[in-house]
Formats: C-alpha cells, structure tokens, sequence
C-alpha cells in the first residue's frame, strides 16, 4: 500500500511543478528523503496531506531556498530538511557553513519553523524520529485527531460511513449517503484511498467496495 500511495504523492508533486522544482524532483529526490518518507513520515502520521517535497520558499530578502519537505497546515509552515554527514558537509568552507546558518535565520524572520534531522537518525533511529513528528504535530496542531476535522464535509461523512458499517462500503453506498452522482462518488472514494484513508477490497481485479484504513481508524478511536 505505501509504495501505491507514494508513489501517487510523489507524481502529483511532479505533475504540480515546473523549472528547478520539477528538475529536483525528477532527479535529486534520493536516498534521505526517500527513507525519511518511508521510515519516519509515513509510520508517525500515515499520509501525506499537506506534505510537499523539494518546495520552493522565497525568504523576506527574496532569496530562492530548496527545502527538503514542507508541511503546510495553517497556522504554521514547517520547513523539514534531512542533513547527512558525507564529504559535502564535512568538509563544507566557512563561506558554506555560513549561508547555512543565514538560510535558516531568515526562513525563521519569515514566519518558517525549521526542524532538522541527520540521516544517521532516520536510519538508525527511527521511532525517535517518528515520536518527535507526533510531539510536532500535538504540540503545534492540537494531535492529530485535527486531522478528521480539516477534511471536506463528504469525506468526513463517507470515512464515519465506513467506520460505522459491520461490511466494505461501495459507490451506491456513498451516492446514498451524499446525494450524488456515481461518477463524483468514485472520485471521492480514489480520492480517499490516495490520502491512506481507506483501503480497497484485496482480492478484487475490479475494486468495488472500501474499508476503513488503519490510520484513519485511529481518527474514531
């Protein structure tokens, strides 16, 4: 399931992006970022709404910055970088190190709270890191039964649908609940797989009924 849905975030990044973005997408999306999705992100929080990758922030002097991942919920802009400790950063010149440190000062002055992880500590350590991600998220977002809330009117309906119903629901199920035409029903019903909030029926060629995923099992909990 997770190679499917982030497979599909990740497209959509790219589809949404042009010039140095796209080029960053398409070719310098690696190692770090890749295990921080898998092993940190995606276990602490199980989607990837409001999650952008390799986003392009312009800072309050109108310097052009590359940040790892953004996490952009109001209130809040999160900038998510991921270091690593290779030849680059060991043997970084002082002018290097320098505008590191001014990069960051002024994605704070710009309202950008900045979180750093190594990638020794996403690889080696990542409950730790997944703790913390929920620590952020309860802290700056109230946790994340929020989550449920920021979600549009039908979708919230069609997941307490499907949390309260003893069997899969379908597209019927969703047209009666809604009012609606199939066509927008199973746009819906995609649209919520692809957010990691329902799942299809294993064993169906043809997908014809969802069930409550776990994460958004935890949301009724």
């Amino acid at each position: 399931m997770y190679e499917t849905i982030v497979r599909a975030w990740l497209e959509r990044q790219i589809s949404a992006s042009v010039g140095e973005r796209r080029r960053r997408l398409l070719e310098r999306h690696d190692f770090a970022e890749k295990l921080f999705l898998k092993k940190v992100w995606w276990p602490a929080v199980g989607h990837f709404e409001h999650l952008h990758a390799e986003y392009e922030a312009t800072d309050f002097l109108d310097g052009t910055r590359f940040l790892d991942f953004a996490y952009l919920r109001p209130p809040h802009k999160i900038a998510l970088e991921i270091d690593g400790f290779g030849p680059h950063a060991r043997d970084a010149d002082r002018r290097t190190f320098a505008d590191g440190l001014m990069r960051q000062n002024h994605l704070i002055l710009d309202g950008w709270k900045v979180i750093r992880f190594s990638v020794d500590d996403v690889k080696d350590k990542p409950r730790q890191c997944q703790q913390f991600i929920q620590q952020m998220l309860g802290r700056w977002y109230g946790g994340q039964s929020g989550t449920l809330n920021e979600l549009p009117l039908k979708e919230r309906e069609i997941l307490r649908l499907a949390a309260h119903s003893p069997d899969s629901i379908g597209v019927s199920d969703v047209c009666a609940l809604a009012g609606i035409k199939d066509r927008h029903a199973r746009a819906l019903l995609k649209q919520l797989c692809a957010q990691g909030m329902l799942l299809p029926d294993k064993g169906v060629q043809r997908v014809h009924s969802y069930r409550l995923s776990p994460v958004a099992a935890k949301l009724f909990s």
